[in-house]
């Protein structure tokens, strides 16, 4: 825990903080954005979140566009999953299943030698490498011999066994081995992993750094989750990249310790925080933009609840009728606040964009100018998305009001 702090903050000036330490201070453009302004949005956030669900378009897209405006995916996909000397990003268990900066790569080896001992991997991916030493030793030879893989290109890909989501031996033993570090995603097809070994994946001039220990990995995390974040508690600056308690506590002291982070008190925090000293503090912050349900502003549903008085839940696994919102639910953030939520869905076939559910935040004193300023974001996501049109599919006075402020 934090040492009591003589510096406070306001809730606006954490707010503020938090916004810029994201990336939402940058100016976007209606034009499409080069690579370089993509990547450095990339490395300030840390990470992307894979997501399977692709009802608009894969998670990992979305939160560069909502901070720099239309780029090319292409451009992403070719740093994340081709093969070459372009690759700027690789996929590892972070916060969850994320693509990362791959000079990160070093920084995760304490939790793929970790998964080995059993620790931080699911149990029942880890039992079954344990019981089949030789099965496994065969998938990573296979690898080794014949090239990349996925699972269901193995020569022997076994019956579905276990509860892993249906997982088959072949499919169980890959991840096992990539948890482990001992293959990487070398691409995807669709969302389909296909596996690798890391060495030919990872550059070798990152393969070649040093193993950190465990404890400098992790005080590093920390240092990079709080730089993220801007200023956070103990337990979201642990959650960004899923560190373990107690060696967060012990890093967190020596980070304040040294003067790379500051304990400081903020209005209406009931738990101490954490800032990050060089973070901007800008005196006015305006973003508005359309947020992934997996965005690091949002992905943390008390931080959000905490700093924008905006309470999220995901519905997709909710039964349609039980729904309260929708099954894609986007928050809408407009002029620093979250002030709404859109349900939101592509039609590929037909070249829409498709506006399912509108919903205003109780309060919000003029819904008018933010529901123009909606229109105008999804005239630009549609465009991004590469359809023509804007479909209000909703019923209810914000869905009529929308509906005449987005082209027929």
């Amino acid at each position: 825990m934090a040492a009591p702090s003589d510096q406070q903050l306001s809730a606006s000036d954490a707010r503020r903080i938090a916004l810029a330490a994201q990336g939402f201070d940058a100016a976007r453009s209606a034009a499409t954005s080069r690579w370089p302004l993509a990547e450095t949005t990339i490395r300030r956030m840390g990470l992307l979140q894979l997501d399977s669900v692709n009802v608009l378009v894969r998670s990992h897209y979305l939160p560069v566009f909502s901070r720099i405006g239309a780029y090319a995916r292409t451009d992403l996909d070719a740093r994340a999953f081709a093969a070459g000397r372009g690759r700027r990003l690789f996929e590892y268990w972070a916060h969850e299943a994320s693509l990362l900066p791959i000079e990160m790569q070093p920084l995760m080896r304490w939790r793929m030698r970790r998964a080995e001992e059993g620790a931080g991997i699911y149990g029942g991916v880890h039992r079954f490498a344990a019981e089949n030493p030789a099965y496994v030793a065969a998938v990573l030879d296979e690898i080794a011999r014949h090239g990349a893989r996925s699972a269901s290109e193995l020569d022997d890909p076994g019956a579905r066994s276990g509860p892993w989501w249906g997982w088959h031996k072949g499919k169980t033993a890959l991840e096992y081995l990539f948890w482990t570090g001992k293959v990487t995603t070398a691409s995807r097809r669709g969302f389909e992993r296909v596996y690798d070994l890391t060495e030919r994946v990872i550059p070798a001039a990152v393969m070649d750094q040093p193993t950190p220990s465990d404890a400098d990995a992790i005080r590093e995390l920390v240092r990079l989750g709080a730089k993220a974040l801007g200023v956070a508690t103990e337990i979201e600056i642990r959650d960004y990249f899923r560190l373990p308690v107690a060696e967060t506590r012990v890093a967190l002291a020596e980070l304040v310790e040294s003067g790379v982070l500051e304990a400081v008190a903020v209005e209406g925090w009931r738990q101490p925080a954490y800032l990050d000293p060089q973070a901007l503090r800008p005196e006015r912050i305006t973003p508005t933009a359309l947020l992934s349900p997996f965005d690091p502003l949002v992905w943390n549903r008390e931080r959000a609840e905490r700093i924008f008085a905006f309470r999220y839940r995901l519905e997709f696994y909710t039964p349609g009728h039980k729904r309260s919102f929708g099954y894609f639910v986007m928050p809408f953030l407009y002029r620093g606040q979250l002030v709404a939520r859109v349900d939101l869905k592509l039609d590929r076939k037909a070249g829409a964009l498709l506006v399912l559910g509108v919903f205003a935040e109780a309060g919000l004193r003029r819904q008018e100018p933010m529901l123009a300023a909606l229109a105008l974001e999804l005239r630009r996501m549609a465009g991004w998305l590469g359809v023509a049109d804007v479909a209000i599919r909703a019923e209810g006075p914000l869905s009529a009001a929308l509906e005449g402020l987005s082209p027929q």
